[in-house]
């Protein structure tokens, strides 16, 4: 009597855990959660009529798709993502969201996007001022970095000698070409994009990332049914090319 006792015991268990997991609540719902910021190009960004576009935004739109739900977007900041997390307000967080160790107790992270390391943004004329680490951290040299967000970190972290100044992630790069800033620590994706898109601003040493980093997808802890079917669809996206076709309406040459 004591091994079915225990056999329904276990199935119990596994029963309960598997209506837990994200996946058969998005499945039995119809509808994905996605946070995301909206002020990081090329991963996230919300547009004026309200609609959100970027990498990461056509890939939420696509895993919404693999499993027939719709999307219910949880506007956040850098500031406020790991407590909006916490509080289960979504299933799945995007948009340009660095891996981190402090991220990682208390989260989990899909599978990684890609390497993208911090480098210097800065004016174009500027670009030989700014080469190094030692070369920014310095007293008289004016540093602006978003709040909350792995940017600030990597400044407040090596580049306590220098200013550094807090402004929102949007109009930061026009106060770098007004001359109100002389620096911004960024991924070297978000540097590329926006030296294109601002020309008089220019990504110091792309290839040659001051940290290494990379991105992925932020997962709720201990969830690994729900983990274990974003990275599968995430493997498959990349093995198809999928991900990569996104990828290139961003980041692709003109």
């Amino acid at each position: 009597m004591k091994a079915p006792l225990a056999f329904c015991l276990l199935a119990s268990v596994a029963t309960h855990a598997l209506a837990d997991s994200r996946l058969d609540e998005v499945l039995q719902n119809g509808t994905l959660t996605v946070c995301t910021t909206g002020d990081y190009k090329p991963y996230t960004s919300l547009r004026a009529d309200g609609h959100y576009e970027g990498i990461d935004i056509a890939m939420a739109e696509s895993l919404a798709k693999s499993l027939n739900a719709n999307i219910k977007w949880v506007p956040t900041t850098w500031k406020t993502l790991m407590p909006d997390f916490l509080a289960q307000r979504c299933d799945i967080a995007v948009g340009g969201i660095s891996v981190s160790l402090e991220r990682q107790k208390k989260a989990f992270f899909s599978q990684p996007l890609g390497v993208d390391g911090k480098i210097p943004l800065v004016r174009c004329a500027d670009v030989q001022r700014y080469q190094s680490v030692e070369q920014i951290n310095q007293p008289q040299v004016r540093v602006i970095e978003p709040a909350g967000g792995t940017n600030e970190v990597f400044a407040r972290a090596h580049l306590a000698k220098a200013q550094i100044r807090l402004h929102d992630n949007v109009t930061i790069f026009d106060e770098l070409l007004a001359g109100k800033a002389d620096v911004m620590i960024t991924d070297a994706s978000e540097a590329r994009f926006q030296q294109k898109q601002k020309p008089g601003l220019c990504a110091v040493n792309p290839e040659r990332q001051m940290q290494y980093s990379e991105k992925a997808f932020l997962l709720p802890r201990d969830d690994v049914a729900w983990k274990s079917y974003v990275d599968q669809w995430l493997h498959l996206s990349m093995a198809t090319g999928v991900y990569e076709g996104i990828v290139n309406q961003w980041l692709a040459a003109p």
